[in-house]
């Protein structure tokens, strides 16, 4: 976001839309209007068919926040907003991670697989793919340690999150 009236914050916002073709792009679309940038963005059928659930992470001020939340309430197909800032929550992302592999590299490869709970999902002469599945900063972890091997290619969902207990989001 790029404002400087108050203190920037990574946001994690929940918004639960009509499942219906365009709805995203006018959702994205206010914030290409205001000049704010998406940390991550995830979207997907939700308990009900007719519904996705977005789960947007952003930085910026409350304020900012707050004018992002009354634009959104101006899109017909949106059902309701959901700030999560400060929330008890239960965060997740994959990561797919293709690293250079050899003979000599792929036990050591193996042992921070194992260490992080994360799965080689495939091996070829030269390289596997590792997935991790747990919060951002587990994710992080594994890939710089994966660095020192050469990362080909890396592919990372973005946060999703639900509301820890019964509160419905």
């Amino acid at each position: 976001m790029n404002s400087s009236s108050g203190a920037q914050k990574m946001h994690t916002i929940s918004v639960l839309v009509e499942n219906k073709p365009g709805v995203l792009a006018r959702v994205a679309g206010v914030f290409a209007r205001r000049g704010y940038n998406i940390e991550s963005l995830t979207v997907s059928i939700s308990e009900d068919p007719t519904v996705s659930r977005m789960t947007i992470v952003v930085t910026g001020d409350e304020a900012e926040l707050g004018q992002i939340t009354k634009q959104f309430n101006k899109i017909v197909d949106v059902i309701k907003v959901y700030d999560h800032t400060g929330e008890d929550l239960v965060e997740r992302e994959i990561a797919l991670i293709k690293v250079r592999a050899t003979a000599d590299t792929r036990g050591e490869i193996m042992q921070i697989v194992d260490i992080f709970r994360a799965n080689i999902v495939d091996v070829s002469a030269d390289s596997v793919i590792v997935e991790s599945t747990g919060g951002s900063r587990k994710v992080d972890a594994i890939e710089d340690l994966l660095q020192k091997f050469g990362i080909i290619e890396l592919v990372r969902t973005g946060r999703t999150a639900l509301v820890r207990g019964e509160k419905s989001t």
